[in-house]
């Protein structure tokens, strides 16, 4: 339900020759005061048709409108104020979320067409850390708000798995690596050869001439290499499994940068065929002078293949197995340029498509106002980080609700969820210095907030142990049941607005407001009190369970019933 639609239904008999349904909805405001109306429509658009003041242009407008659906309708300056009758909302909203239950708010934007998500993407023989935090849980919750709106969401975790990097690891494993050790602890040793590799090449630059000489070798197919590379991959995928399997997100497809080493060829080929590239000091480029872009570099003069040539690579096979309506990468800020270029050099080759393709950046993870870097080993461990999110919540509920029966369980989904929700809530294109403490709160705005929220919500319907009907009659109108009524017909505009932008901050604010919403309800009015609207206030307690608990979902967030 969207009760701005009550409102453009109510105005477009009057105003629709002028402006249309949609343009109605645009203007029609939600004023902050709530004396001032439940809905506003400002009359400045209509000045010029009606040659009037705004001022009498609503008051003419006011007078004309049914009342069907308003208790007052009010014209105030230039503005006119409407104020809906309770009632009737409450219980028309109510019912639809009691009987559409977890698909309320679902929306058909997508029509079931494909959308691939790029996201996650870790470099093989490094842990997982804090810095692929953002893409991981940004990427998960678009994918969620795609199916939530009628998409098929693919998830494609692009692993870094090919790279000069892995000459420089084999060089420091040949050099300076115990197997056995590795053995033992494949990514935490792999990582201190890497960061040995890079302190040691510092005084001695012939290191990475060795490094390179042995990527070429590994790309020329040398067996012994491969047998190495594999190796790290194999225990890569091992640990990182880890990881994903305490968030509980799962890839449709793990082709990495070496899946694409085959496919690149075809792209030059086709390049070349168009004669859209150029030779500059021995590289081919592609000129993008024209777009205000560096050259996208498409072959070094080695003969090395680029970034972007398996990007280009991997955006066209893409295209052709999963015939995607949008292509999305979740990857950080930093690589805006390299995007540019990509669709530029796509749109050159004459792929329509290219416009279907969205970069979704994201700002930086900071730790004590330092960004992390694995090169220099200052490098914060992402399942320790989650493992620790849950020991303070376990901390937490032990002081709170010792008793709790499942306290291990319900320790994991608030620890993780807290590290989860926090990244959500925070505009992806904003920065953030990461405190663990301050997030695994069970107060302010925060995931476990939000959670308690849902449980204490639970709790009252255990309590109340009457099965509640979905046509119970919920005849509410007093201003704090209104205002969680009207947070809850927003839902799906907010789903809207967050698949539309890319943005899951809007699901993780408007879930906070509706809990702090529900919460002052929950402090002025008796809920469980005998009498008449009983039954009404607990179908509303019900319809908040469910939208917040779905709303969670949507961030990758579970909902425990007991705190």
């Amino acid at each position: 339900m969207d009760i701005k639609q009550i409102y453009v239904d109510a105005l477009t008999p009057i105003v629709g020759e002028h402006l249309s349904k949609e343009e109605i909805t645009k203007l029609i405001e939600i004023p902050n005061n709530t004396e001032h109306g439940d809905l506003a429509f400002p009359a400045f658009a209509l000045a010029r048709v009606f040659r009037k003041a705004p001022q009498q242009i609503a008051s003419d407008i006011a007078e004309q409108i049914s009342m069907e659906n308003f208790e007052s309708v009010e014209a105030v300056g230039p503005y006119i104020n409407v104020f809906l009758k309770r009632e009737n909302v409450a219980n028309e909203l109510v019912t639809q979320v009691l009987n559409e239950g977890e698909d309320y708010g679902d929306l058909n934007i997508g029509h079931g067409e494909a959308m691939t998500i790029d996201m996650s993407s870790p470099n093989i023989a490094k842990p997982m850390s804090m810095g692929h935090l953002r893409s991981t849980v940004i990427g998960n919750s678009i994918a969620n708000l795609a199916e939530k709106t009628g998409y098929n969401p693919i998830r494609i975790n692009h692993l870094g798995d090919w790279g000069t990097q892995f000459g420089k690891l084999i060089v420091a494993y040949e050099k300076w690596g115990d197997e056995e050790q590795v053995r033992k602890d494949p990514i935490n040793e792999l990582v201190k050869l890497y960061v040995e590799f890079h302190e040691r090449a510092e005084e001695n630059p012939e290191l990475e001439d060795e490094a390179r000489a042995v990527f070429k070798r590994l790309e020329d197919g040398d067996q012994e290499m491969i047998e190495l590379w594999t190796w790290f991959k194999d225990e890569s995928l091992k640990e990182f499994q880890k990881v994903y399997d305490m968030l509980n997100i799962e890839f449709d497809s793990y082709n990495g940068e070496a899946f694409y080493n085959d496919k690149m060829q075809a792209v030059i080929d086709e390049l070349e065929s168009k004669n859209i590239t150029k030779i500059d000091q021995g590289a081919t480029i592609v000129d993008l002078e024209e777009e205000n872009l560096p050259p996208a570099l498409i072959k070094k003069s080695d003969g090395a293949t680029l970034y972007v040539t398996r990007d280009l690579a991997a955006a066209i096979y893409r295209y052709n197995t999963y015939n995607f309506a949008k292509n999305v990468y979740v990857v950080g800020n930093e690589q805006s340029v390299h995007f540019k270029q990509l669709k530029a050099v796509l749109n050159k080759l004459g792929y329509e498509w290219y416009k279907d393709m969205t970069h979704v950046p994201f700002g930086l993870i900071t730790l004590n106002g330092k960004k992390l870097s694995t090169r220099k080993g200052k490098i914060v461990l992402l399942e320790q980080v989650l493992n620790d999110a849950i020991a303070l919540a376990t901390e937490q509920i032990n002081e709170k609700n010792p008793d709790l029966a499942n306290k291990e369980e319900v320790a994991h989904q608030v620890g993780v969820g807290a590290v989860v929700f926090h990244d959500l809530k925070t505009d992806r294109m904003n920065n953030f210095d990461f405190n663990l403490k301050d997030i695994v709160q069970f107060e302010g705005e925060t995931g476990p907030y939000v959670q308690y929220t849902y449980a204490r919500s639970m709790s009252m319907i255990r309590k109340y142990d009457k099965e509640i009907s979905k046509d119970t009659t919920v005849n509410l109108n007093d201003a704090f049941s209104w205002e969680v009524i009207k947070k809850i017909a927003d839902y799906s505009r907010i789903l809207e607005n967050a698949i539309e932008r890319f943005e899951p901050s809007l699901v993780a604010k408007y879930v906070i407001q509706l809990a702090q919403q529900f919460n002052k309800y929950y402090a002025n009015v008796r809920i469980l009190n005998d009498d008449d609207q009983l039954k009404a206030r607990m179908a509303l307690v019900k319809a908040v369970t469910i939208v917040i608990k779905d709303a969670l979902k949507l961030l990758g967030v579970e909902a425990p019933e007991e705190m």
